[in-house]
């Protein structure tokens, strides 16, 4: 898998991928459905990278153009604690491959080195759970969050 910056050429996919329900089941606001979100969005990675010189990347297989995910770190704070925020998202016929997998243990490894890296997975959601726990993080705490409780993960 190649993970590389997100750029504004990738807006399609942040729409794509982000409008699908299938994507978005256990986020409490569900799917972004309109372009001018996933824009305001995208617009907020953009500028994680111009103004931390940290943030999501765009995942494609080697020699394909299309992207199949984004994730990666942003500086957030979460529960009160400024962190690297964990994230990642994929489209459907990418799951089951071990992209988020190999995604998760890159950014874990760009991460370490800058600070505290979590993942706020909601308690429900196995999928993410699952790959957070085979990259070697372990659930810290539970705690609200979007408004629904959700596990903070740590590396």
């Amino acid at each position: 898998m190649v993970l590389s910056r997100v750029t504004l050429d990738d807006l399609d996919a942040v729409h794509e991928i982000h409008s699908d329900p299938r994507t978005s089941v256990y986020h409490p606001g569900g799917p972004v459905v309109d372009v001018e979100s996933c824009r305001a969005m995208l617009d907020l990675w953009l500028a994680d990278w111009e103004e931390r010189g940290i943030g999501y990347w765009a995942a494609r297989l080697p020699g394909r153009p299309e992207v199949i995910g984004f994730g990666g770190l942003r500086r957030a704070v979460v529960d009160g604690n400024e962190v690297l925020n964990l994230y990642y998202r994929f489209r459907p016929s990418a799951w089951g491959h071990g992209y988020a997998l190999e995604l998760v243990r890159a950014a874990l490894r760009v991460g370490g080195r800058l600070g505290t890296v979590v993942a706020v997975i909601r308690d429900v959601n196995l999928p993410s759970r699952k790959v957070a726990e085979r990259a070697g993080m372990r659930k810290d705490r539970t705690i609200p969050y979007g408004g629904e409780p959700s596990d903070v993960y740590v590396a």
